[in-house]
């Protein structure tokens, strides 16, 4: 029973998610189908989505049909392939994919990466590499990788937002609390996988970002590093009981969240983002590190400065890309299907970064 080709990527689709528990194929491409015409008409509560949610919305459809169609039912959790899970917390059923590599050896403890979405978007959309391409590096380089999906009203975790302190959607107004959600999951994946407890790492992309830093805030006792991508911290407070690494990658013509600070043009959330230099300050008083960078990276369209001697071992880290706007660097836009930034690749900077390279 095959996996994800190691060979995909950005621009590939990957092979379908194994679901942890039987399934009817054709009643799943019935509601697949169902689905994609009902959730339209009640996205947001009765509000008329607009033009980026009906997008989303269709790309996630077209995702869900294609597993209804393709996705035998799998008994072992530990075979290679996506699996999917549930589990109920705080009164609410929520879902995360595991992606097991075909290395995968249940005696051999494996590093586990937890990548979160971004705010409207779905767990099936961070899992899928024609977007990022982290499944193919799970593959590559041999570790579990995780997606959660966020707090959602919809059928399906359409839409979904994760609470993140001060952004974004529902996730906040509701003051969900997902940092209990990721607790309970990482319970549940380590009672069921060979996972390497000293190497557990988070990255996510703009409100998966400000909730990864949320993480390094209060789950450093679980995530040894982070890898934000054009998402700023959001938190009011912050004392970590560890020192944890940092990884941020932001483009300085984001119109989201602006790099200098504040929501841009592309923003619906009208949230004061913090700046880039403040949040990676924070971040070097925090770990304790040596107040002047290094530049490790220097090529066209990009830079990354590195901040060493920081308490523990860890490490702070900032790249920047000149273009490419708020995107996944080395990655495709979901909403548009236009490249990110092209000088650099979140997917394999992250990575390496969690290794300490």
């Amino acid at each position: 029973m095959s996996g994800i080709n190691p060979q995909s990527g950005p621009g590939r689709t990957p092979e379908p998610y194994r679901v942890a528990r039987p399934a009817v194929r054709t009643l799943l491409v019935g509601a697949a189908v169902l689905t994609s015409l009902l959730v339209p008409a009640c996205a947001r509560d009765g509000e008329r989505p607009t033009l980026r949610e009906r997008i989303v919305e269709r790309a996630e459809a077209r995702a869900r049909a294609r597993e209804a169609e393709r996705t035998a039912p799998v008994g072992d959790i530990a075979s290679p392939g996506t699996h999917r899970f549930s589990l109920r917390h705080d009164g609410i059923e929520r879902a995360y994919l595991v992606h097991v590599p075909r290395s995968y050896d249940r005696s051999r403890p494996l590093p586990v990466v937890v990548s979160f979405h971004g705010g409207g978007a779905t767990m099936e959309l961070q899992a899928d590499d024609r977007y990022h391409g982290l499944v193919a590096k799970s593959e590559s380089a041999g570790f579990l990788a995780v997606f959660p999906n966020g707090y959602s009203r919809l059928p399906g975790g359409k839409l979904a937002t994760w609470n993140a302190g001060s952004c974004c959607g529902p996730a906040v107004e509701r003051g969900i609390d997902d940092v209990g959600f990721v607790r309970a999951m990482m319970r549940e994946l380590q009672s069921r996988y060979n996972v390497d407890p000293n190497r557990i790492f988070a990255n996510g992309f703009s409100n998966g970002a400000m909730f990864a830093y949320r993480l390094a805030c209060e789950m450093a006792d679980t995530f040894r590093a982070i890898a934000a991508v054009s998402g700023t911290e959001g938190v009011s407070r912050c004392q970590p009981s560890r020192p944890v690494s940092v990884l941020h990658m932001h483009s300085r013509d984001d119109d989201h969240v602006l790099f200098d600070g504040g929501a841009g043009s592309g923003s619906r959330t009208k949230v004061p983002y913090v700046s880039v230099p403040e949040t990676v300050s924070r971040w070097v008083r925090r770990d304790a590190c040596q107040s002047t960078p290094r530049r490790v990276v220097e090529k066209p369209g990009a830079y990354c400065d590195s901040y060493s001697g920081c308490a523990g071992g860890a490490r702070v880290m900032l790249c920047v890309t000149e273009r490419g706007g708020h995107a996944w660097p080395g990655g495709v836009k979901i909403t548009t299907g236009e490249p990110g930034p092209t000088a650099l690749s979140a997917t394999d900077l992250s990575w390496d970064f969690f290794n300490g390279r």
